[in-house]
């Protein structure tokens, strides 16, 4: 299946992003649909290779949202966000500029009216008729626009919402301007001031999202415009990073940032690599060293040949990823984001019902009311303070100010806002502290973790065997030339560790004639010169091989000095060459970071394939009771401790090698450590970046707070609608004579989504 990425315009709250999934979903050959309001993008995949995505694209664009296929060209997507970013900031200023002034005017206009000002135009009706439909022309035609295009395809939205309440109160007025005998209420100071707080509103807003979507527009920054290469001449020429190749040399000089991953190939310097790991300590590299694009070189030049570039060097995946995080809800933004598409029908029937209580039911039940709560009652239709609540003059004109307010009140924005802010800002935070969340389910389920399953090679040490001794061989460089013969086709750690004790040898290898590989066990084959099958592997299996090992073998093995080291055996046809001991040394932050858990009540189990004695040393290391370790276990083992222990647990498993794939999997969080394999990293639904387990508690304890703040977020959003509805319809008027305008009605709706995204950057 191929995973499509949309940018979709003209989302504007929860109902939206229900109407868009509707869409895609409806579409024949799409499925797995997401849709991000945050970050105005959906994410689907297809089932079916002929798929006409521009039929889809077409659809979405005749119900409002035109989309198109997300840009992946890393150099022109660094350029195009800046651009589009510039554009939209533009487009926002000029209208929210041009409403704030006929807003200044609208508010003179109460002054002149009240005879503070001495301008009598400002005063006059007509010149307040001409500021609303400048309004409703101009800042709010896209709104109204969108809006009724919306509730005619019977998918209704916020912009629909404002629409209305905006169309109804200049529509009323205009009536009542046109024919004074309707007794309608003339209030064309409210569709200038309704669109003017909530253009105000979505400003701030979007510079609130934006501040949260920052994380990315930081890595973007990473990325230099300008490359030195060296011509044939080796000379140096400056060049664009998007018209730089493979293999092309070129030179990084203190201070500036590498454009490409490279490989060291002149000079040593110290690097700063936080943006990847998340370590803000510089590492010193060398000549045959790898670099990461996005790198800061500090302190030395060096020459460099290019290995990746664009899209497919390491700062543009983690780009992807970062971006893609958004592309799995949990699964409590799914339920917001259903209630929010059904919230609008809501509110327009509560708007409806609203209006004919008022103005039929209310004089049946309070005839005097309207006289009992206003004893200075103007009786021009033509005021402009008419809007305000309490000097309405009939229950009609009660009944359309009142349903107005409940339209414009209503806020779906907030509950598609609650969970995709506090998502992004959780995974720019991780991404800066070396973590990499692969979707905001995985947040969802971070936060649930009880039981943590640690790997010990590779994880809980560094993955980097060293021989110590050779045991029952006198010959220890034949013993390990057939050893790094075989094992160079692998990519287990004791295989490099062989390997590179051969080159500072230099042993020259026998070519591999047949290679097996025994996941957990060992590795068996043949190679030329050599007669016979040849077995490498832990000692148990070359047993169950019929590989004949002696008393004295025997000794030599269980000797004390040797049982904190991991032992393989070499063997030719039945018969045992010998044994190589490996020690590994452990992780820096690894008993630390075992600590810091077990302090945050997390329980702690070490699963390994190795033997007892070697992991039980471990196990004291880092403080672990003999009772939450298992050793001598293949890859099936692993997978049948953790589905015992998922019966009364929620359990993350961390790995780093193929054999920890499937319970990586299997687990209810898989956790790769980035020095890991490739494999290991691509199955996890977590990645540690670099060579760090720090970050573990970080990620652990971020996604606990991350829930929390969704939670605050759509508690606020539910509790909002909840007590603001019911205000604007007018509760509270019948026994305390208090009324909400509409103005101030579409004011508190603003700072109730700018309220929820201000708590998302709260996130710590």
């Amino acid at each position: 299946m191929e995973s499509i990425q949309l940018r979709v315009t003209g989302m504007k709250c929860g109902g939206c992003v229900s109407t868009v999934e509707k869409i895609l979903n409806n579409s024949d050959g799409i499925e797995n649909v997401s849709v991000n309001l945050l970050t105005e993008s959906a994410y689907f995949e297809i089932t079916q290779k002929h798929i006409e995505i521009e039929s889809v694209l077409e659809n979405l664009k005749e119900n409002g949202f035109p989309s198109k296929i997300y840009i992946n060209d890393f150099s022109k997507k660094i350029n195009k966000a800046e651009l589009e970013k510039k554009k939209k900031w533009n487009n926002q200023w000029k209208k929210l500029t041009f409403a704030l002034l006929l807003l200044l005017f609208s508010g003179l206009g109460h002054l002149a009216e009240g005879r503070y000002l001495n301008f009598p135009i400002l005063g006059n009706i007509f010149f307040h008729a001409s500021l609303a439909t400048l309004a409703l022309l101009f800042p709010g035609r896209g709104i109204i626009i969108n809006g009724l295009k919306s509730f005619i395809k019977n998918h209704p939205d916020m912009d629909s919402l404002v629409a209305l309440g905006v169309i109804s109160a200049y529509t009323t007025s205009l009536l009542s301007l046109i024919f004074p005998a309707t007794g309608f209420p003339c209030f064309f100071n409210e569709p200038v001031m309704l669109l003017g707080f909530i253009l105000i509103g979505r400003y701030l807003e979007e510079r609130a999202r934006y501040q949260t979507g920052s994380s990315i527009g930081e890595l973007l920054d990473l990325q230099p415009e300008m490359a030195n290469i060296y011509t044939e001449e080796n000379q140096i020429k400056s060049i664009r990073v998007n018209t730089l190749r493979p293999d092309q040399e070129i030179q990084v000089l203190a201070g500036d940032r590498v454009p490409a991953d490279c490989i060291v190939t002149r000079g040593n310097s110290y690097v700063d690599v936080s943006h990847i790991t998340g370590e803000s300590k510089p590492i010193e590299v060398k000549e045959g060293e790898n670099l990461s694009s996005g790198s800061l070189n500090l302190n030395s030049t060096l020459r460099l040949k290019v290995k990746k570039v664009g899209g497919d060097s390491s700062l543009a995946k983690l780009v992807n990823l970062i971006e893609s995080v958004n592309a799995r809800k949990p699964r409590i933004q799914s339920i917001a984001d259903e209630i929010a598409g059904k919230f609008t029908y809501f509110v327009l029937i509560f708007a409806t019902l609203t209006f004919f209580f008022w103005w039929k039911g209310a004089k049946t039940i309070w005839p005097d009311l309207l006289s009992h709560n206003h004893e200075l009652i103007t009786h021009s239709s033509h005021t402009l303070h008419s809007s305000l609540g309490s000097n309405a003059e009939n229950f009609l004109s009660l009944a359309i100010q009142l349903s107005i307010a409940v339209l414009v009140i209503a806020c779906p924005c907030a509950l598609g806002l609650a969970t995709p802010t506090v998502i992004t800002v959780a995974s720019g935070k991780a991404a800066k502290k070396g973590v990499l969340f692969k979707g905001g389910d995985k947040i969802e389920i971070a936060s649930k973790i009880n039981n943590i399953i640690f790997d010990k090679t590779g994880t809980l040490t560094k993955g980097k065997p060293f021989i110590v001794d050779y045991k029952n061989n006198a010959d220890h460089s034949f013993l390990l030339k057939i050893a790094a013969s075989l094992e160079k086709e692998s990519r287990h750690p004791i295989a490099d560790a062989l390997i590179q004790e051969a080159k500072k040898e230099n042993l020259s290898l026998f070519p591999i004639k047949k290679i097996f590989t025994h996941s957990g066990r060992g590795i068996s084959g043949e190679l030329e010169s050599i007669d016979g099958v040849i077995n490498i592997g832990n000692i148990e299996w070359l047993l169950s091989k019929g590989i004949i090992i002696d008393h004295d073998a025997k000794k030599v093995i269980e000797n004390e000095e040797t049982k904190t080291n991991t032992i393989i055996g070499v063997s030719i046809k039945d018969k045992l060459l010998g044994f190589i001991l490996l020690g590994d040394l452990l992780r820096e932050d690894s008993i630390k970071t075992v600590q810091n858990l077990r302090e945050n009540k997390f329980k702690i189990n070490i699963l390994s394939g190795d033997r007892k004695q070697t992991v039980l040393a471990l196990a004291k290391k880092i403080g672990c009771k003999e009772t939450e370790v298992k050793w001598d276990l293949l890859p099936e083992m692993k997978l049948k401790t953790i589905e015992n222990l998922k019966i009364n647990n929620k359990v993350a498993m961390i790995g780093d090698g193929i054999n920890d794939v499937p319970a990586l999997a299997s687990s209810d969080l898989g956790i790769a450590v980035g020095s890991g394999t490739q494999i290991a990293k691509a199955n996890a639904d977590v990645v540690l970046m670099g060579d760090q387990l720090n970050g573990l508690p970080y990620a652990l304890n971020l996604s606990k707070k991350t829930i929390r703040k969704i939670k605050q977020n759509l508690t606020w959003a539910f509790g909002y609608n909840l007590l603001a509805i019911p205000l604007a319809a007018g509760i509270l008027f019948p026994k305390y004579g208090i009324l909400l305008t509409p103005s101030i009605a579409a004011l508190l709706m603003a700072i109730s989504s700018i309220t929820v995204v201000i708590n998302a950057l709260s996130l710590d």
